[in-house]
Parts: C-alpha cells; sequence; structure tokens
C-alpha cells in the first residue's frame, strides 16, 4: 500500500478545494415534497413567478386614499379639504373610482381605488363634519402604495435554483401559490465508528471503555446539516472488517464518516481500509487544523470518505468546517456561516502554520460582545457543549491579544 505520509499537513482551504474538485459537481437527485415540509431543504430547480406579487395596488398604511396631485399645495397651515368618497374594505375590491378633489379611506393592505395614486396616513389628515377630510401634508405619486409586481414581477425569477429554504422563503412561495417544490434529496451519511474501547452508548462501559458519544453528535450535525445519517454502529480494529463495512457504506449513501482510528502511531485502520478500497483513494492524510490535525480524505469513485479524529471536539469541529459545506455542496448550495463580531477577552496564543478554532462563550457587556475563551482537551466534550462559537486563528497569525477585535462562528 502507498502510504501518505502524516506530516504533509494540506492546509483546510486546500482539503476543502480538493474536496470539491472530487466531487466533481456530484449531486443528490431531485424530489418534490410539500410546501410545508420544504423548510430547511435545498432548491433543485427555480421558481418563477406564475403572477405579479402583488397582484393589486395596495396601501401600505392606514389613511385615506387619494390623488397625489389634489395635495401638492397642503401644509399645516392651509390644509386641503378633499371630500370623501366612501371607504375600501380590507379583502374587497372597491366599488368607486376617485375624481378629483375626492378621497376614500383605507386601511392596511387595502386595494387602491381607481383613480387614486397615493395615501395620506392617517395621523397627516382629520375628518371634519360632514363628509368633509382636512389633509396637512403633501404626498407623491405612489407614497404610501405597493404597486402591482413591485415585490416580484410575472414572470420573475422568485427564487433560484440552490437556495437553501428559510420560513421566509415559504412564506413568499405560498403567496406565489406555489404549494410544493423540487428539491435536492437529503444526502445520506453513513457513519461508523472505530476503536476497540468504544461500546454503544446504551451500554455501561467496563474499566478502560468509552461510551460512543463521536457517532451520536455526528448523527445531530447532519441532521442540522440537512442530511440523513445512517448508522451503522462500531466495527472492531481491523482492516478487512472495516473495509466490508466502509464498501457497503459507500454503496449505500452518498457520503461516509469513520470516526476514530486516525490519529499518528496508531493502527491506522481508516487509512490502509480506504486506501485499499478506494479509488483514486486518500488524498489527504492530515489537516493543518486544530483541533483535527489527524484528518483523513478519500475520493472513492465520485464519493468521499472521511476518516475523522476519535476526540470528540477534533471531530465535531472537523465536521463543521469540513464535512457540512460538502454535504452543502452536495444538495446544490453553499454553506452559510452565522458570524458575530466581538472582542477576546484573554490573549489566546496559537501554533504556527494551523489553522486554530478555539472554543468561546459570548457575553454583551457595554453595548459590545466579548468572547471568552474556553480552554480544554479535545477529548472534553462538556467544553464544546457549553461553547457559543468558535474563534478562527488563520495559519500564520502569532494568536489573538486581549481586547482584540475577533470574528466568532456561531456554533451550531
Amino acid at each position: 500500500m502507498a502510504h501518505i505520509h502524516f506530516r504533509n499537513l494540506t492546509s483546510l482551504r486546500d482539503a476543502l478545494g480538493l474536496c470539491r474538485e472530487h466531487l466533481g459537481g456530484r449531486r443528490t437527485e431531485a424530489e418534490r415534497v410539500a410546501l410545508d415540509r420544504a423548510a430547511g431543504r435545498v432548491l433543485a430547480a427555480r421558481i418563477v413567478a406564475a403572477m405579479p406579487l402583488p397582484h393589486f395596488a395596495r396601501s401600505t398604511m392606514d389613511g385615506y386614499a387619494v390623488r397625489a396631485a389634489d395635495t401638492f399645495s397642503a401644509s399645516t397651515s392651509a390644509p386641503t379639504m378633499l371630500r370623501l368618497a366612501g371607504q375600501v374594505r380590507i379583502g374587497h375590491a372597491p366599488d368607486m373610482m376617485l375624481q378629483a378633489g375626492e378621497t376614500a379611506d383605507i386601511p392596511t393592505g387595502g386595494m387602491l381605488p381607481d383613480g387614486a395614486d397615493a395615501v395620506v396616513m392617517l395621523e397627516h389628515a382629520e375628518a371634519m363634519s360632514g363628509d368633509m377630510i382636512q389633509v396637512f401634508r403633501p404626498v407623491a405619486p405612489g407614497q404610501h402604495v405597493q404597486q402591482v409586481g413591485e415585490d416580484i414581477a410575472q414572470g420573475a425569477e422568485a427564487l433560484p435554483a440552490g437556495t437553501l429554504l428559510t420560513g421566509a422563503d415559504v412564506a413568499l412561495l405560498a403567496a406565489l401559490g406555489v404549494m410544493d417544490v423540487e428539491v435536492h434529496m437529503r444526502p445520506r451519511v453513513a457513519i461508523v465508528s472505530t476503536g476497540d474501547e468504544i461500546v454503544p452508548a446504551e451500554f455501561t462501559p467496563g474499566p478502560a471503555q468509552m461510551r460512543d458519544a463521536n457517532a451520536h453528535g455526528l448523527a445531530a450535525l447532519c441532521h442540522r446539516s440537512g442530511a440523513e445519517p445512517v448508522m451503522l454502529g462500531i466495527v472492531e480494529d481491523e482492516p478487512e472488517a472495516l473495509g466490508k463495512t466502509a464498501e457497503q457504506a459507500l454503496n449505500d449513501c452518498d457520503l461516509l464518516i469513520v470516526s476514530g482510528g486516525s490519529s499518528a502511531g496508531a493502527r491506522d485502520m481508516t487509512l490502509e481500509a480506504l486506501q485499499n478500497l478506494c479509488s483514486p483513494g486518500v488524498f489527504v492524510n492530515g489537516i493543518a487544523l486544530r483541533p483535527g490535525k489527524p484528518t483523513i480524505i478519500a475520493s472513492c469513485s465520485g464519493k468521499l470518505a472521511f476518516g475523522l479524529p476519535g476526540h470528540p471536539v477534533s471531530a465535531l469541529v472537523v465536521f463543521d468546517r469540513l464535512v457540512r459545506p460538502v454535504l452543502a455542496w452536495l444538495m446544490g448550495a453553499e454553506m452559510r456561516e452565522n458570524r458575530i463580531s466581538a472582542h477576546a477577552t484573554r490573549t489566546v496564543p496559537s501554533e504556527a502554520g494551523l489553522t486554530e478554532y478555539v472554543r468561546v462563550r459570548l457575553r454583551h457587556e457595554e453595548q459590545q460582545w466579548l468572547a471568552e475563551p474556553l480552554f480544554g482537551k479535545s477529548a472534553s466534550i462538556s467544553s464544546l457543549g457549553t461553547a457559543d462559537g468558535l474563534l478562527e486563528i488563520p495559519a500564520g497569525v502569532e494568536g489573538i491579544d486581549q481586547g482584540e477585535p475577533v470574528d466568532v462562528i456561531l456554533w451550531s
């Protein structure tokens, strides 16, 4: 077997680039789902508006529908007098046409009557005795009115392919009458754990044994990333057994994650199994990343396989920074990242040549966010659970000084 030397670390940026290259534009197939089940899914085809939105001119304020030209001379000292011709009822088309010198009472969302081209806000007018209305401020044509197609014109693209659908997107589609959409299928992610010391999470561990926390944490992150985890359990530390499991996993799923068995100096079963199994095989063996240096990536007939470190923090951080973008690409999207600007509460040293992620807790003081580093070993699950985000220290930066502005990637 040809070995890739662990000392030849690949930068995180290059590792992502190689993943995209080996993926070769591969996407999961498309399926149609009901609109109410579409949030969090990625559009496989663009949505074109079959009708304008809105499809009628409507008021954006409570007030009076007017012909704007009738108000041009209005002022507080010399208000314009208009005759109240009627009232617009919400949800009903007006049965009037405004003539010069006339106005109509209109609610927010009400349809503009024929002849009207603007709305005077309620607080800028006053009803007088009889049917007369005083207007104290002029309005321009179109003021306080949403025109036909102002939101989206008929025939225009409402949402492009590759959109990760949010609640607002679903509301937009409902407003357009779109009740089902074509989306990419959720990638199926096979999750395999290795290690003679690992036992299922429901077991009581014996001396020198540990429950399989990684598999469940990774499955949760798969769900959060729009993927479907397939839990394949624990495989013994033996290349042939792992190879058989990996082969079946790659036949049935879109991506494989093997947790554990990739640390330098250990029996590197993951590296050996994937290198023997896959074509073209392992293309990354070690990433210039902390935590997460002993990560391997293989290309297996167009599918990617990841060997993640056994330490829980390392495994979960590598998933967030490396696997999550790949899952987005498989669904035809780009990963979205939530960041917040803060100031470091302590000086944080870093190792030269590595991109480093430090767990931080956020707090808000004196109108600014403060990022408090949480130092802990990569086996310390609790430190990640209590973190609000990750502070990124790029390779080549010699640490972060106390009080320095930083970007914090909010933890998913």
